[in-house]
């Protein structure tokens, strides 16, 4: 990138004066997040800048009256989009009205009835809507623009404010509410917007909801639609979120196991443990004083914990780049127990180190369920995607319990809500039984400090002690970005038909042969000696990813060039 010595260098080139659809914000706003952090450089002169970028995209979110680039499309979790060109106040409103829309076929319509969880929209209005909005700039215009047109149409709003995914979910079962709404757009980049809904059951909606409101937002956006009705203050009621979370654990102790009120008081009283909590940023920040209340501050690290919607220019993802904080900080703590956690911006994905090994949901999620049938003596089975690591399915043939492994997207283990101990993917979403519908990073931090507390010499000697039982599994995953999508990204991927069990796929310079085919979401190849290798089109992004399990640490690079050969053979990859 070029070196600049001002902001006025950088602005001209991507910024169109009284042209919202010409300007190109963000990428002004990357670069100049780069020189805001380059050694030498003036961080006010920079900062100025980004604050005067952000008033032009405030204003593009206000005041934009022309349809989303792309089409509203609702994915495994929600509708995401570009801050000011696809999100905006118009949009967003145009997405709530088809969902009122949606609710006033409820009525003659019961199929749809039964998966909206009301009977009709009467129903829905008195029972209410859980709405929040994480740390994205604009997510409290575009929250209260929801709010306005939602009481309007006579339902009432329990406000939560900045709150996380996994909570809205929880206050949607504890106050009985017809359904949430969260702006938000998850993990995605500081571009992006995004909307969330769940139907009363507080789990991410069934296809039937979301392809209506698919289909209605976008014939309200062709027709040019403005929904406008006058807002009713009254029907808006501000929520505490996070204590119907805690409400929820409290009341569901006996069902899960985990004594949240007597987690937090052993904490309170130990001093062999440090807790280290990276935020990015985002939602899970404003509740971490009340979340984690008692455990002392000396025992408590907090990282990247104040408001930046530019989340410093990083991806705000668990991922093994964003960890490296707190890694650092765990090294030299003297303490003998170390937890370290990082969450995504709305608080449904988490990632845990003891600050030398690294625990993805891939091992955590198989150990949650361990410790819940080992220790908690729970029975019952393990729910898991069917892209997620195979040491769940090898725990739970030991313990002589069955698996749940349907295709990616948390809305897929409906069936086995209320069955399943634990149900987890491996992009880091989990929950428990008793527990949402939804994936909660919260619940997950919960467990992991339960089995802490519980557990000799920490998770690192726990999870050595499950593969000692179950054997090893080495997962990892990759993804490449795509111009296609649709029915002509499906028709490259159907390249990979010609791979069928008894044939053979080149891995490390050996042949291997397929086993098993699973195509319920993409291709998993199953090989021989039960190592993988499996490709999908992402739900939420125009991405196509691969994920592998090996079986040793070693056979896992050659897996993971084996897919990206793939790729290139069907003509995704260069």
């Amino acid at each position: 990138m070029e070196k600049h010595n001002h902001p006025d260098q950088i602005c001209p080139q991507h910024i169109v004066p009284g042209n919202h659809a010409a300007s190109d914000y963000f990428t002004a706003l990357r670069e100049l997040l780069v020189h805001r952090q380059r050694k030498g450089s003036d961080p006010a002169v920079w900062q100025e800048a980004i604050d005067r970028i952000y008033e032009l995209l405030a204003d593009e979110i206000l005041t934009n009256r022309s349809a989303p680039i792309n089409p509203v499309s609702f994915g495994t979790s929600g509708w995401r989009g570009m801050l000011g060109k696809d999100v905006h106040v118009l949009s967003v409103r145009q997405v709530t009205q088809a969902i009122i829309n949606i609710y006033q076929d409820a009525a003659k319509e019961p199929e749809l009835a039964r998966a909206l969880g009301v009977k009709d929209i009467d129903e829905a209005r008195r029972r209410g809507v859980i709405l929040g909005h994480d740390n994205r700039f604009g997510g409290r215009e575009l929250a209260t623009a929801v709010a306005e047109l939602l009481s309007a149409a006579g339902f009432t709003v329990y406000f939560a404010g900045e709150t996380t995914t996994g909570v809205i979910s929880a206050s949607v079962l504890v106050l009985n509410a017809a359904c949430s709404i969260n702006l938000t757009p998850s993990h995605n980049p500081l571009e992006y917007g995004g909307f969330k809904y769940n139907a009363a059951d507080a789990g991410p909606a069934a296809a039937i909801i979301t392809d209506r409101i698919t289909r209605e937002a976008n014939r309200l956006i062709s027709a040019g639609e403005v929904p406008a009705a006058t807002p009713a203050p009254e029907l808006v009621k501000p929520l505490d979120s996070l204590a119907c979370w805690q409400q929820l654990v409290r009341d569901n102790r006996q069902r899960h196991g985990l004594d949240y009120d007597g987690i937090m008081a052993e904490l309170s009283r130990r001093d062999d443990y440090v807790l280290a909590i990276d935020c990015v940023h985002g939602a899970s920040r404003v509740h971490l004083d009340s979340l984690l209340a008692g455990i002392p501050a000396r025992h408590l690290l907090r990282f990247r914990d104040h408001n930046d919607p530019t989340f410093n220019g990083i991806a705000p993802e668990p991922s093994s780049e964003n960890m490296a904080l707190i890694h650092a900080a765990l090294k030299d703590r003297p303490e003998p127990l170390k937890l370290g956690a990082i969450i995504d911006p709305d608080g449904d994905r988490i990632r845990f180190t003891d600050g030398e090994l690294e625990l993805d949901m891939n091992m955590f999620g198989a150990m949650s369920y361990h410790y819940l049938h080992e220790h908690k003596g729970k029975k019952g089975p393990v729910a898991k995607t069917v892209a997620s690591s195979n040491f769940a399915n090898s725990i739970a043939a030991g313990l002589g319990e069955e698996v749940f492994e349907p295709p990616v997207g948390f809305k897929e283990f409906k069936p086995v809500i209320g069955k399943a101990l634990v149900l987890f993917e491996e992009s880091d979403g989990i929950s428990v039984i008793g527990h949402t519908p939804e994936k909660d990073a919260y619940i997950g931090l919960l467990l992991a400090l339960d089995m802490l507390l519980n557990r000799p010499g920490g998770l690192n000697a726990y999870l050595a002690e499950i593969r000692a039982g179950f054997g090893d599994f080495f997962p990892g995953r990759g993804g490449v970005a795509v111009s296609k999508q649709g029915a002509a990204l499906q028709a490259d991927l159907a390249g990979l038909n010609e791979y069928q069990p008894g044939n053979t796929l080149n891995v490390g310079g050996s042949p291997r042969t397929i086993k098993e085919l699973i195509t319920i979401d993409g291709y998993k190849m199953i090989f021989e000696d039960e190592s993988w290798l499996m490709i999908r089109p992402s739900g939420t992004e125009p991405k196509v990813r691969f994920y592998v399990e090996a079986r040793t640490e070693a056979d896992k690079a050659g897996l993971l060039t084996a897919a990206e050969n793939l790729l290139k053979k069907i003509g995704l990859l260069e």
